[in-house]
């Protein structure tokens, strides 16, 4: 009997990908794939999955918005979390937010197949450059930088922030009011202890965050 996977990316040749590789260890499986947060939504409330695999950056909702969405109403498929951004952006994010796993996409097509086989086992995936990232966090804040102190929220704007979009456009990207994202960019220059925008784009690129 086939496994039961849905697949949420915005790249159609990604989420081909993905099912090219899943479907070679996985016979007779059975793929759903959507391109939009929220059409992941609605679909993911359809039905019992095996496994979720589900991008961070999707349009509608991001990826962790979907995440503690679903797992809030009790959603109960174990869900790997594949991004184009590094583990030490994103993963203690996932995780904390009810991952069971996650994979960078450059990583994809050697690590997939044995983090489904874990994730399908009850177990969590973590590579080992992730494993020695969880041990120091468990440590005080002052070791972290400033940007892990960041919400999920406040790091989403400020990565649209460097990628040169303006308050406006990430307003309707991200379905919240421009007054609410102008709360969240002062949040950010506080936090960070910047000035302007030219700032925050220049620490998100020395950080590696875009």
């Amino acid at each position: 009997m086939g496994l039961n996977i849905f697949i949420a990316d915005d790249h159609a040749i990604v989420r081909k990908g993905l099912i090219q590789i899943l479907s070679q260890e996985f016979p007779f499986t059975q793929f759903t794939e959507v391109n939009d947060g929220t059409e992941a939504i609605e679909k993911i409330r359809g039905c019992i999955w095996d496994i979720i695999l589900l991008d961070i950056g999707l349009p509608g909702r991001n990826g962790l918005d979907i995440l503690k969405q679903i797992k809030a109403e009790g959603c109960k498929a174990p869900v790997l979390i594949i991004s184009i951004y590094t583990e030490e952006q994103y993963a203690i994010r996932a995780l904390k937010a009810g991952a069971a796993g996650f994979l960078n996409k450059a990583s994809a097509t050697t690590e997939l197949i044995a983090a489904v086989h874990k994730i399908l086992k009850g177990q969590k995936y973590v590579s080992p450059s992730l494993a020695e990232k969880l041990v120091e966090n468990t440590g005080d804040d002052r070791r972290k930088d400033l940007h892990e102190l960041l919400s999920d929220r406040e790091m989403q704007v400020l990565q649209m922030i460097a990628s040169g979009k303006t308050n406006a456009e990430i307003a309707e990207s991200i379905f919240l009011s421009i007054n609410t994202i102008s709360t969240y960019r002062s949040r950010l220059l506080e936090k960070l202890h910047l000035s302007n925008n030219v700032e925050l784009t220049r620490y998100a690129i020395n950080n590696g965050l875009v």
